[in-house]
């Protein structure tokens, strides 16, 4: 992302911003110029292009536009240009899906190898459609957790060889606070405080955001996340995971019945927030093998009464699947209401926030709560460099960025990465005796250090 700007005056300022985007296999980095010109009111512009997937060795552009506009506190910069990294390994772009068609998952060292083949180009090619260079470069940002050791490290030492070579300062960005923040990019009345729901692969997250960097963790998984029940629902019923499952069951789930098999709703006797989905996988996987559903026949292949039987478990998991972030929503918009009063939005992002269905049911939730609810385009809710980028711009302008790294680093340096990294500091009402997930080897949540990092600042002022 870029960010130039000119500064006549101090009252208001207008923003234009226009990104380029290259998204390759499960990696984006995006390069966008916003440049500031003076005039009476605030607003931004945003347009941008996306994306160049490569597959079967071919490159097909694919062109997105949108224009909208976000509140946003005055740049102290008068440029400021940052390019931003993403190489989590999410399973959504085109060469994890792939994967995920030929090994039923995301194979770490694939993907690894994926990002190394193609991070190089997708920086170049960046620039060049942005008509920079490494030189016109204020700061790099790049994801540093969580995400797959293999795959971060790809994207963390590509950034800090730009920043070295070049002398520029780092932000080193938390992934799901990314998928937070893009939504302050498109939307303008977003204010802190707000909610925010992240359902991806990976991660079932609901959180209050109090301010840039201060998160309360009001639930997360426990085991599952609502991605991986879609991807193993799609895998087992035999669906084209070449785009991902998610998308296959929500696209068969219009055909079925969704009340024709009686899956139980995870969860229902916690008075918490949290998430689980893998009885819910056990329960789809059950039904597929009583109704002798192979797998290794292709839906287009299957008899009109197999499709059927299928359509109809696609329907009633997505049903159940769905109403479970319902009821977790609803809770969660209570004790937030609770702790902040004046919250009016709730964010929905991550791969999931794709699905149609999904915005639907919840859409109704904030209704009944008098909320409203804000989603990203889909283009901004799967991994993507944008998201990145614009959050290291976030944090740039609060001076929360590190010194440039050596020049000539050696391969081998010992880099910070993240990948199981809090958000946000756990709601004690929120805090599950079932939670099986094991914190002594957890890095401290990205809130806990940026308010020790406060602290520190302000004693060293006394």
């Amino acid at each position: 992302m870029i960010l130039q700007g000119l500064s006549p005056h101090p009252s208001s300022i207008f923003y234009y911003l226009k990104m380029v985007s290259l998204l390759l296999p499960n990696l984006s980095s995006p390069i966008s110029r916003l440049t500031l010109l003076w005039r009476p009111s605030l607003q931004l512009t945003f347009k941008a292009t996306s994306k160049f997937q490569l597959h079967n060795k071919s490159v097909k552009p694919e062109w997105f536009k949108s224009f909208s506009a976000c509140n946003l506190p005055m740049v102290a910069n008068d440029n400021l240009v940052v390019l931003g990294i993403e190489t989590s390994c999410d399973d959504t772009a085109a060469a994890v899906a792939e994967l995920l068609a030929r090994y039923g998952g995301v194979a770490p060292k694939m993907a690894e190898e994926a990002h190394a083949l193609v991070i190089d180009q997708v920086v170049q090619e960046a620039l060049d459609k942005a008509n920079l260079t490494e030189r016109d470069l204020t700061a790099v940002a790049v994801t540093i957790g969580p995400g797959l050791s293999l795959c971060l490290r790809i994207g963390v030492r590509k950034a800090r060889k730009v920043a070295g070579s070049h002398n520029l300062p780092l932000v080193g960005v938390h992934h799901m606070e990314a998928h937070t923040l893009v939504a302050r990019l498109v939307e303008r009345e977003l204010q802190f405080p707000f909610m925010a729901l992240l359902v991806s692969g990976g991660h079932n997250l609901l959180i209050l955001a109090r301010d840039l960097g201060d998160y309360i963790q009001l639930g997360t998984t426990i085991d599952d996340a609502i991605g991986e029940a879609y991807d193993k629902t799609a895998k087992w019923l035999g669906l084209d995971l070449r785009r991902s499952g998610g998308p296959a069951v929500e696209e068969l789930a219009r055909e079925g019945d969704a009340k024709s098999v009686n899956f139980k709703v995870p969860m229902k006797q916690h008075k918490d927030c949290n998430f689980s989905y893998a009885g819910l996988k056990t329960q789809v996987r059950l039904a597929i093998e009583a109704k002798r559903i192979n797998a290794e026949i292709s839906l287009a292949s299957a008899s009109d009464e197999e499709r059927q039987a299928r359509a109809d478990i696609a329907a009633s998991f997505q049903r159940v699947a769905v109403l479970h972030l319902e009821e977790k929503c609803e809770r969660a918009i209570e004790w937030a209401l609770n702790i902040e009063p004046s919250i009016n939005h709730l964010v929905v992002s991550g791969g999931v926030a794709s699905n149609k269905y999904v915005r639907a049911r919840l859409d109704e939730v904030v209704n009944r709560k008098g909320l409203k609810l804000v989603c990203p385009p889909p283009s901004l809710c799967t991994d993507n460099g944008v998201m990145v980028a614009w959050t290291g711009i976030e944090h740039f302008r609060l001076g929360r960025f590190d010194p440039p790294p050596p020049a000539n680093e050696l391969e081998d340096a010992v880099l910070d990465l993240r990948p199981r990294w809090p958000l946000g500091e756990e709601y004690a009402e929120g805090k599950s005796e079932a939670r099986s997930m094991r914190t002594a080897r957890m890095h401290p949540s990205l809130t806990s250090l940026i308010k020790a990092s406060i602290k520190l600042e302000s004693q060293s002022a006394i």
